[in-house]
């Protein structure tokens, strides 16, 4: 019954159904599990962001309505790209959001998402919302980690992944820059590790990029990452991102780099 509920719920998710407060639980083979289950993230709190939201199109007023993204304006949120095929990046990015969901907590995490559906009908939050995210929890305290997921749309650019960490703005991200930069390097090393390739047209194919000007990463208080996992107008990446077993792939590597981060 598990394994069907998981597979209705991909389903759903493809389609651009509304799946309130579930999030696919469909965990990788035993040996996947346990390479990233050695350490136990007991007490830790960890913010993923899957970005975009599937019926951002649908809402041209509110997203594109400015909003601070770090003493900038910037637009709320995008749209977000998709296959040629039409997989959407937000679909895409809930889907690994779950299965990365569903491997930190079985390491004890606790996981807050900045968004709980992905829906036609829903929008947002927007770029600022997500970056405060876990920024204050209910007892004072804050959360130890956020990851954004997300997928490039770079036409005739190539294969390849890369990740992105927030440079250091005094008054913004200078507090959290040196580790946030750490933890887009352990996320790199953990991609690359599982045979993805680095994006060839960032940063002259190092697969890591450092950015001010991302409302996401600007409003975190702490350490945070954004990560391209694939340009979904490659055939290659998006061969990878469509299947299953793909997206284990990349929530596994996520999911290890953030068990070394903060273990």
């Amino acid at each position: 019954m598990r394994s069907l509920v998981a597979a209705v719920a991909v389903v759903a998710l493809g389609a651009g159904l509304s799946v309130v407060g579930l999030i696919v639980d469909d965990p990788a083979p035993r040996g996947e599990i346990e390479a990233v289950s050695s350490t136990s993230l007991t007490g830790k709190v960890i913010v993923i962001d899957p970005g975009h939201q599937l019926g951002n199109h649908n809402h041209p007023d509110e997203i594109n309505k400015p909003v601070d993204a770090g003493g900038f304006q910037k637009p709320c949120n995008t749209t977000g790209t998709a296959t040629n095929g039409g997989y959407p990046e937000a679909t895409f990015a809930w889907q690994v959001a779950g299965l990365l969901k569903s491997r930190l907590e079985d390491r004890g995490a606790r996981v807050v998402l900045t968004r709980t559906t992905n829906s036609e009908d829903d929008w947002g939050p927007c770029i600022d919302a997500r970056g405060r995210r876990g920024n204050k929890l209910a007892n004072g305290g804050r959360a130890d980690l956020e990851i954004s997921i997300h997928g490039d749309g770079c036409n005739g650019c190539g294969s390849g992944f890369h990740v992105i960490a927030p440079a250091s703005r005094k008054g913004w991200t200078d507090d959290i820059a040196a580790p946030s930069l750490a933890f887009a390097k352990q996320l790199r090393s953990s991609l690359h590790y599982r045979g993805l390739p680095y994006a060839p047209y960032i940063n002259s194919g190092s697969g890591l990029d450092v950015r001010g000007d991302l409302g996401t990463l600007n409003w975190s208080d702490k350490p945070i990452a954004m990560v391209e996992l694939g340009n979904m107008r490659s055939a290659g990446d998006t061969q990878r991102m469509t299947t299953l077993a793909g997206r284990r792939t990349y929530a596994d590597a996520l999911a290890a780099a953030i068990v070394a981060r903060l273990t």
